[in-house]
């Protein structure tokens, strides 16, 4: 059995942040190693236990997403492939599948959200006030209703707790209205391309996150995209206002922690060996899904 990996020490490399998933290493002047630890989240809380395969899922789904994308926007992949790292990186057989030597870019500071449907955050903000970051919906809609048309709701990017719904307006405040304008495009477009590409493969995407950022003043897409750390996936033919639907990403584990005494705060508890194991399974399944290859470890 592959073990988790749930914290990196790169001797000689040095750790730039953690997030509550990647560390980030810089790698000379102009480039970052991003290493997809095992770590899972739930509601802003790390918990102690790793979930086997799950950094090499969301590093590998990345990878096969930027390649994909390049003909919509560029972005700050050099590889993700292990023989392909340099000789120093290779030295270190952890990160095997769960690493990814890019560009170093200048982040733009908002988390560029697309919705498809109507569920997490925005339904709540639906049901409070007919509308989700400044955009007016139509009345009469339930928890997980289609949307019309995707919509992009950006929010800021929080070092610690939650992220904060903004509108638009309110972006272009912080990044000016060209770069808002060319971001919100640039989601809805890879939005819209990758629900082509999941829907061929029985497979509703939701909603999902992109960050964007600048090389030599051009923005290109960097940290990761569509995998089921940063997007709603479910099975077609199992969305309905009336229950949770069939999923492949971390409601799984939300899901089972609504029904425990957790009060949502830390430090979270350990987590049964059968959700650990039902929650690496869902993540093998979704990138076999995605990508008709299984994962290779």
């Amino acid at each position: 059995m592959t073990p988790t990996l749930t914290d990196t020490a790169l001797e000689n490399l040095n750790r730039k942040s953690q997030g509550k998933v990647r560390d980030i290493y810089e790698f000379e002047d102009d480039k970052l190693i991003l290493i997809a630890t095992d770590r899972i989240s739930a509601f802003d809380v790390v918990f102690p236990d790793g979930i086997q395969h799950k950094g090499q899922v969301l590093t590998q789904l990345a990878s096969y997403w930027f390649e994909r994308t390049r003909h919509i926007v560029d972005n700050h992949l050099i590889t993700a492939t292990f023989h392909e790292l340099p000789e120093m990186l290779r030295r270190f057989e952890s990160l095997r599948g769960r690493a990814t030597l890019c560009r170093k870019a200048k982040v733009m500071p908002i988390e560029c959200v697309v919705r498809g449907y109507l569920e997490g955050s925005a339904w709540k903000e639906y049901q409070a006030t007919g509308s989700v970051t400044g955009i007016k919906l139509p009345e009469g809609l339930k928890r997980r209703s289609k949307l019309a048309e995707p919509i992009f709701t950006p929010s800021t990017k929080a070092e610690e707790g939650h992220d904060e719904n903004i509108t638009f307006e309110q972006m272009v405040e912080v990044v000016g209205s060209e770069a808002a304008e060319q971001a919100r495009d640039l989601s809805l477009q890879l939005f819209n391309f990758a629900t082509e590409h999941l829907d061929e493969r029985g497979i509703v995407i939701a909603d999902t996150k992109f960050e964007f950022g600048f090389l030599d003043g051009k923005m290109v897409l960097i940290d990761e995209a569509l995998t089921p750390d940063s997007s709603r996936f479910w099975v077609k033919g199992t969305v309905s206002s009336e229950g949770n639907p069939e999923s492949f990403d971390k409601q799984y584990v939300r899901d089972f922690l609504e029904t425990t005494d957790w009060d949502k705060s830390p430090p979270a508890p350990a987590l049964p060996a059968e959700v650990m194991e039902n929650t690496t399974k869902r993540y093998l399944e979704i990138y076999e899904k995605i990508t008709g290859a299984p994962l290779e470890v």
